[in-house]
């Protein structure tokens, strides 16, 4: 059983944690890396890099003739739209969800100087800092973890923003602040990990044995809400699901690049019927003016570059 992976740090440490659990169930993985544009074209913005799902959609080539059998992703990385060959098979059981800042000197987001400057590689951060602190300067900033941090010790940024998760599986307990999720709406599917596979094959049942199920339903819910307006890492979206006894609380967003205006969904629904509500919200940011701000974001991306 062939399992596929990018390369940098954090890929290699998810992939490490998907192979151990599969051991746990008696099977014997043997890891193999492949280098996508993602990985190579580190000189420009993310939203540049031409096609959808930079990190994913050069794996699924390697995957639907056969040549690996499970590929591990951070499932925010996977757009909505997929091969039809192809399935989301086992969602790991949810890390932390959300952004955090880590900054040079220590400081929060409320005690930086105006000016100071920001590293992100993320629109939707980019927007929502914009949106909090207007008076700052947020920057591109691409490369791996270690890369990111190396550019702030040098000084070339005052802070970075980042996912907690992937500080909690690279084992680094930095001093950062985590980031409200009712000004910063994570990512759809943020803080998860992917087992991609073809359908009904060993490799499929293999990884289904690792499905965590109200992580898989949570981040189904954000992708349903999100899939109604399209638009991928061009756009600044965020929707974050998270089940409360016996409901789910769906809250998302859609931003302009410059974080002046957004608009909101934010409600606490019935389990039961939890998938309906999820696109009965995605259609209802969509009406209070999502859709033009998703139009509004892609034209000016297409015309960066």
């Amino acid at each position: 059983m062939i399992l596929g992976t990018r390369g940098s740090a954090l890929a290699l440490a998810q992939a490490h944690k998907v192979e151990g659990l599969l051991r746990q169930h008696g099977f014997s993985p043997v890891r193999r890396i492949i280098k996508t544009s993602g990985d190579t074209l580190t000189d420009r913005p993310l939203h540049q890099i031409p096609g959808m799902g930079a990190f994913v959609r050069e794996i699924d080539d390697h995957m639907i003739p056969g040549e690996i059998d499970i590929a591990v992703h951070s499932m925010k990385d996977i757009p909505t739209e997929r091969p039809p060959e192809l399935a989301n098979t086992a969602v790991l059981k949810r890390d932390s969800p959300f952004d955090v800042l880590l900054t040079r000197d220590g400081s929060t987001i409320d005690e930086l100087p105006g000016g100071a400057v920001i590293g992100t590689s993320s629109m939707r951060r980019r927007s929502q800092f914009l949106r909090y602190r207007p008076d700052l300067v947020i920057n591109d900033l691409r490369g791996n973890i270690d890369t990111r941090r190396r550019k702030l010790k040098e000084g070339q940024y005052d802070g970075i923003l980042l996912a907690e998760a992937g500080l909690q599986r690279m084992g680094w307990d930095l001093d950062v602040q985590q980031l409200d999720p009712d000004h910063f709406c994570p990512s759809a599917n943020q803080g998860t990990i992917v087992m991609v596979t073809r359908r009904n094959c060993e490799a499929y049942r293999a990884a289904s044995l690792l499905d965590h199920p109200q992580t898989h339903l949570e981040t189904k819910l954000e992708r349903i809400v999100i899939g109604v307006l399209g638009g991928g890492c061009q756009v600044p979206i965020g929707a974050y699901a998270c089940k409360q006894g016996n409901s789910i609380r769906i809250r998302a967003e859609v931003l302009a690049l410059d974080g002046s205006r957004d608009v909101k969904v934010d409600e606490i629904v019935s389990y039961d019927n939890c998938e309906e509500e999820a696109l009965r919200l995605g259609h209802e940011l969509a009406d209070k003016g999502g859709s033009e701000l998703v139009k509004e974001a892609i034209s000016q991306t297409q015309s960066m570059c």
